[in-house]
């Protein structure tokens, strides 16, 4: 589903080319991303393929097999 996210924080990397960033305080902006969305068919089609990719970046064997690294990892500098 395509997606308005702001563009602060981790945001943009996590997003990537799946989202329409916009600055969070700037309330004239995100009102013409919500109108872009509404009114670009293309825009969402091409946000939404974005996203299906995007997607496959993350899951949660991943995401715990690099937690265990960096555990580990912290784990053997204080054993040092």
């Amino acid at each position: 589903m395509p997606a308005i996210t702001s563009n602060t924080s981790s945001l943009p990397e996590v997003a990537r080319d799946a989202a329409l960033l916009v600055d969070p305080h700037d309330v004239d902006a995100i009102a013409a991303a919500m109108l872009r969305m509404v009114t670009d068919a293309d825009l969402r089609a091409e946000l939404a393929r974005w996203g299906h990719e995007n997607v496959k970046r993350f899951s949660w064997e991943k995401c715990v097999q690099e937690t265990l690294a960096v555990l580990e990892a912290w784990h053997a500098g204080e054993e040092a």
